[in-house]
């Protein structure tokens, strides 16, 4: 299996997951990029994989689908009314079938109520819920929710490649650093950040991702000054999220 990093629109990442000589495409906010990558990369469009319905990861579906007739179009069950021509409507623990390829389907409600992750041979396009060094905001959920969601992914393997739809890491790691001045880890990541930032690891984002540290002292201390009730993880979360989206 071979990833292709696509820019699309502003800053989104929509994604190539490339197997003997086929390709399916992970939120492609608009068609153009991707017909260009598939011409370089010398591969077919086979499917298409969305992590939630918001225009910027589903604005390319229409005209794939117009110029690639019969290909899959996969989204979560919850969002799949909002995202055009789905084929297939898929839930947490459910698998998809690419080829040779099998990608396990982790639900992450929050940013919408049906966003997906996508996990397939070590790498999780997380779409808007994981970012390098942040998390999406909470559009359709609450943060005990996202706190949930957040955790699920943590779970996974630290080598495990994050794939993420926005190129958000350096404004996310000065995020990062307000909350815990004295990590060395988010200070060397961003240091040494290239661009594009895409894919980091899940061991990365544990050690300098504040949205996935809501258990540390340091972080619980930050989101106790911001307002937060209680030691307890999701409210702590709670804290820095609204920081986060005042910052």
């Amino acid at each position: 299996m071979h990833v292709v990093a696509v820019p699309c629109l502003k800053d989104n990442y929509a994604y190539l997951v490339i197997d003997a000589g086929r390709a399916a495409v992970v939120d492609p906010g608009e068609a153009a990029p991707i017909e260009a990558a598939l011409v370089r990369e010398g591969v077919t469009l086979g499917a298409i994989w969305a992590t939630h319905h918001h225009h910027d990861h589903v604005g390319g579906i229409s005209d794939l689908v117009s110029a690639h007739p019969g290909i899959d179009v996969v989204a979560g069950v919850t969002d799949a009314p909002r995202v055009p021509h789905v084929t297939h409507a898929v839930d947490h623990g459910d698998e998809v079938v690419f080829g040779a390829l099998r990608a396990q389907v982790i639900h992450n409600p929050a940013h919408t109520l049906g966003a997906i992750t996508f996990v397939v041979d070590g790498c999780a396009f997380t779409g808007d819920t994981l970012f390098g060094g942040g998390c999406g905001r909470l559009f359709e959920g609450d943060a005990a929710m996202m706190h949930a969601s957040l955790s699920r992914l943590a779970a996974l393997p630290p080598e495990t490649r994050v794939y993420f739809g926005h190129e958000y890491t350096a404004s996310n790691l000065r995020f990062a650093a307000a909350v815990e001045p004295d990590n060395a880890a988010v200070a060397r990541r961003a240091r040494e950040l290239a661009t594009p930032s895409t894919p980091s690891t899940i061991g990365e984002e544990r050690a300098t991702n504040p949205f996935l540290r809501s258990a540390e002292a340091a972080v619980i201390a930050a989101a106790r000054a911001r307002g937060a009730t209680s030691d307890e993880p999701a409210s702590v979360f709670a804290a820095i999220r609204g920081w986060k989206d005042a910052f």
